[in-house]
């Protein structure tokens, strides 16, 4: 039950962020500081900065419940470790963006790092 809602958790904030890129990206982004009133205005009524505002709320309440039941240290290793590696498989999948071979091996050093975190969590 709890990896099943550490990786919703994951999930959520990965689709929040790709609906918040898209949403910044429609909006014409964000060039300067004395535009961020106006940006602001606008980005409280695009239909894609406020889905992802919702789900990161949801996700928080979701986070919630994890850290109600988990260790912090091993909840935050998994949900982390999960929502890097899911970005950027999306961000690649989605937007198209490269993943250079060192970016590759950064992921795997992650997924090494989150099982080292969690076997050194249990075992103490």
């Amino acid at each position: 039950m709890i990896r099943s809602l550490l990786i919703l958790v994951a999930l959520n904030t990965v689709i929040s962020q790709l609906c918040l890129k898209r949403g910044v990206a429609q909006l014409g982004g964000l060039r300067s500081l004395t535009a961020v009133p106006r940006f602001l205005q606008m980005a409280a009524t695009s239909p894609w900065i406020l889905l992802s505002v919702c789900l990161q709320v949801s996700g928080y309440i979701i986070w919630m419940m994890v850290v109600t039941r988990e260790k912090l240290g091993i909840a935050v290793a998994f949900s982390g470790a999960s929502f890097y590696i899911l970005m950027a498989l999306a961000a690649w999948y989605f937007y198209g963006e490269t993943l250079a071979p060192v970016q590759c091996v950064g992921i795997a050093l992650i997924i090494i790092g989150v099982v080292c975190v969690s076997l050194r969590m249990t075992a103490g």
